[in-house]
């Protein structure tokens, strides 16, 4: 199985930055190069970062390098998505010694075809055998899995990896999950096509997260996700719902249930309220 050496995708943190980091995670060293350093790590992030993509919604700017998500996320006390989430977190295990590959994926390859590769990035870590590290699927598993075909349950929650039949692995999500599923191959590294696909996912209309707001939270027993002006708390049992009713509202929930620092909230309740003018003409 090929291995691309983490510093050839300028993926390590320095030192200092992957002190900041493991601090910001509420991990405490010695971590063990091993499965249960690993979990114990997958696990820390989740709970620590909230997935949100509310930089392609609004139009900011956006980076695919691990560089630009440490000065976010961890300096800056936002989240991130898939590129930056597992980026993150793929820079972090480099740093600690891990052994890491950063893999091309393509989310809704089932339903969209080959156009998908390269709009997902997620990662394996070879240990005593391969694993799927993945926590930027938002919804998806929180804690790392042995990288081979069969069932997961994790939390009550259903999640499955099958072998497709044109060779690639399929990672399906439970049945309430946002994203039904991605596919990937274990040795297929193209950073090339992840930097292509940044562009329409950020600024394309036809993207999934240029015309909805999407921002989401592990909790002990599920998460909360907020998709523009709907707030649901989901576990493996039950979905619950709320309306965000005004900017003073979303300023509330970003800071009480998301732990995001958005200084602009006011602009985010406005374009979610053009969206919603939009879907509704």
């Amino acid at each position: 199985m090929k291995h691309v050496p983490a510093s050839d995708n300028g993926m390590a943190l320095t030192s200092a930055q992957l002190d900041a980091y493991l601090i910001r995670i509420g991990v405490a060293r010695p971590v063990s190069l091993d499965a249960n350093g690993l979990t114990r790590l997958h696990r820390a992030h989740l709970t620590a970062f909230t997935w949100e993509a509310l930089d392609a919604f609004m139009g900011w700017p956006s980076s695919i390098a691990p560089a630009a998500a440490f000065a976010k996320m961890v300096e800056g006390r936002r989240g991130g998505w898939c590129y930056e989430m597992n980026g993150l977190f793929g820079a972090a295990l480099a740093a600690l010694g891990f052994r890491v590959t950063r893999l091309c994926g393509g989310v809704n390859r089932a339903i969209l075809g080959d156009v998908a590769i390269g709009n997902h990035l997620t990662l394996r870590v070879d240990l005593d055998r391969p694993y799927l590290a993945e926590v930027g699927l938002a919804d998806g598993i929180i804690e790392p899995v042995p990288l081979a075909a069969g069932p997961i349950r994790q939390r009550g929650f259903d999640f499955s990896i099958v072998s497709t039949d044109d060779g690639w692995l399929r990672f399906s999500n439970h049945a309430n999950g946002l994203a039904h599923s991605f596919d990937f191959r274990p040795d297929h590294s193209d950073e090339a096509a992840i930097a292509a696909t940044l562009g329409w996912l950020t600024q394309d209309p036809g993207s999934p997260f240029t015309n909805a707001l999407a921002i989401l939270r592990h909790t002990e027993d599920g998460y909360v996700a907020l998709k523009n002006d709907c707030l649901s708390s989901v576990t493996a049992a039950s979905v619950s719902e709320q309306r965000i009713t005004s900017a003073d509202h979303l300023a509330e929930m970003f800071h009480t249930i998301f732990d995001l620092d958005i200084p602009r909230s006011g602009q985010v309740w406005e374009r979610i309220q053009a969206v919603s003018h939009e879907k509704a003409s």
